[in-house]
């Protein structure tokens, strides 16, 4: 943290003594962690979140320019990617294919072109870590899904919202999509398209409230790694570590963007109420029609 803790006393324009007054430590244990001597206890980083909220730090913009810093002194064979990986656990042992079933595109390593999405994902979790990541693409039999209703009926196939229509053309179709891929490449669900996808799951939004919604948050894409042959193509750069501070500063990042979908969502709702089908209606028609 010694970085972190040094350029939020520069932008607050606080001295070293001044600081360590305002969150109740010793000029000496300021200057310790600025030197990397030490790191602060979670009590001293709880009074140091307090502090740059009523500053009103941009302390999520600062994680992210320091992860982007670590990503720019890196250097990549040809062929590799620079991706960005958050795991709740850590990685241990080789990596694997492993996630959930029900994610966006099945079992897989997911991998982002941003680091924005999985940071997100991971700070409610104590163990977690972060990473930067590539992949040699070269070799791997890889498909990109585009930004659009196959994008999310990708996505619905993969969580399970299509369960009851197994066995049919349509059902059929959207598994093909990944099938038989070492790679699959598609745009980024976040927090705050979580809420806008589950919403045209639940019938509440349209197709294209949901197209529209996935074109006005640019959320980059996801890579993820479908067989082994594309995991053992991935390389770890680096791991990042996350202190419980950051992670308290990615929570409230992560709520606000949730918020950000529903308001998004609510928005475009209303902008294309009488436009577009609903989830049931497109799947409805697309079985009758296979009849």
């Amino acid at each position: 943290m010694k970085e972190l803790i040094k350029q939020i006393r520069q932008y607050t324009g606080l001295s070293q003594t001044e600081m360590a007054s305002k969150i109740g430590v010793r000029f000496a244990t300021i200057n310790r962690w600025e030197n990397g001597h030490s790191e602060p206890t979670r009590l001293a980083q709880e009074s140091l979140y307090i502090l740059c909220e009523n500053l009103n730090v941009p302390i999520y913009e600062m994680i992210i320019e320091k992860i982007k810093r670590e990503a720019s002194s890196i250097s990549l064979d040809e062929g590799r990617i620079m991706l960005y990986h958050g795991s709740k656990s850590g990685i241990g042992g080789d990596i694997k294919p492993t996630s959930h079933e029900r994610c966006d595109f099945g079992k897989g390593f997911y991998m982002g072109t941003t680091p924005e999405q999985p940071l997100t994902l991971i700070c409610d979790f104590e163990e977690s870590k972060f990473y930067i990541v590539s992949i040699d693409v070269k070799n791997l039999v890889s498909v990109e899904i585009p930004e659009n209703i196959d994008w999310a009926m990708v996505v619905a196939y993969h969580r399970g919202r299509m369960d009851r229509i197994k066995g049919s053309k349509f059902y059929d179709k959207y598994g093909s999509i990944t099938s038989g891929k070492d790679l699959a490449i598609g745009s980024i669900a976040d927090d705050r398209m979580f809420y806008v996808i589950d919403n045209f799951f639940l019938e509440n939004i349209t197709d294209v409230a949901l197209v529209n919604s996935l074109s006005a948050l640019i959320l980059g894409k996801q890579y993820v790694a479908l067989t082994m042959k594309a995991c053992n193509a991935i390389r770890i750069e680096k791991e990042i570590p996350l202190s419980f501070f950051e992670k308290k500063v990615l929570r409230k990042v992560s709520e606000k963007n949730r918020q950000t979908g529903i308001d998004l969502a609510n928005e475009i709702c209303k902008s294309h109420r009488r436009e577009g089908k609903f989830f049931d209606e497109i799947v409805n028609e697309a079985v009758n029609g296979d009849k």
